[in-house]
């Protein structure tokens, strides 16, 4: 427990504090401005009963509330700890040091509400909905990286964070990304795959040169020399042909278009 309480420790220590003290909270969900004044945490349900905006005790201040209370379901809540991800946003800020945006993937029940001032929060409902996928959702659909469904809008939310800090991330930065993302049905594979395909393509050094063990030939397959005839050998050799071991065809992917992702408040500037 003490690896999530360092990463949030971090995660606080990153994040760029606004200079200005106000009593009024200001910060973008998808977009949308949300504007509130700091009278204790109760007083934000924008009608909702209690037990249904507040899960525990303990989420009664975190980003959480922000989606339950503008009916975004699609951040789910687990475990309330930060331990598996289901809860992952995207928080933006804008430091004024380096004059850029920069994006953080946080885990909502942990991260508290007070410091999304002057933020711009994105949850999976702004990334893309049913009739426009966003490349992210789509290559996770098609690689099959979903069962039950419950980790993916995690999933999706630390993927796309890392494709708007780095587009071409490299699969060393994948594996980070996703570290705190946990999956208790489908496997990791078809997700990492879906992943690796935004990555920087690179292989083997001696790939063709018949060093590399990619390299399948047939005298290095099984059957060939053995005994059997030819018939069975060119049988066994068909068969593999026939196989796919691929998740997905690539090229039914749509690109990732950095230009359309949603900017950053020109108001929170």
């Amino acid at each position: 427990m003490s690896w999530f309480w360092s990463q949030e420790a971090k995660l606080t220590r990153t994040m760029p504090c606004p200079a200005q003290t106000s009593d009024e909270l200001v910060f973008f969900v998808n977009g949308r401005k949300s504007d509130r004044e700091e009278r204790g945490p109760r007083s934000h349900s924008a009608g909702l009963p209690e037990k249904e905006l507040y899960p525990s005790d303990h989420s009664f201040s975190h980003v959480y509330t922000c989606p339950v209370e503008l009916r975004l379901t699609g951040t789910k809540y687990a475990c309330g700890t930060g331990g598996c991800g289901a809860c992952t946003v995207m928080v933006s800020q804008h430091d004024p040091v380096c004059k850029k945006t920069r994006h953080f993937s946080v885990m909502a029940c942990l991260v508290p509400l007070c410091s999304l001032h002057g933020a711009a929060v994105t949850t999976v409902e702004g990334v893309g909905n049913k009739t426009r996928l966003h490349p992210v959702q789509e290559r996770i659909a098609k690689s099959h990286g979903t069962q039950c469904g419950f980790c993916t809008p995690g999933m999706v939310m630390s993927i796309y964070t890392l494709l708007r800090n780095h587009p071409q991330p490299s699969e060393e930065q994948l594996m980070e990304a996703l570290g705190g993302n946990l999956c208790r049905c489908t496997g990791y594979r078809p997700i990492l795959e879906s992943g690796r395909t935004f990555c920087v393509p690179h292989g083997c050094p001696q790939k063709g040169t018949g060093q590399c063990c990619l390299d399948q030939k047939e005298s290095d397959s099984p059957g060939s020399k053995s005994d059997e005839p030819l018939r069975w050998q060119k049988s066994i050799y068909c068969m593999r042909d026939r196989i796919c071991t691929e998740l997905f065809v690539r090229d039914e992917f749509q690109p990732l278009d950095p230009s359309q992702e949603l900017i950053f408040p020109p108001e929170l500037l």
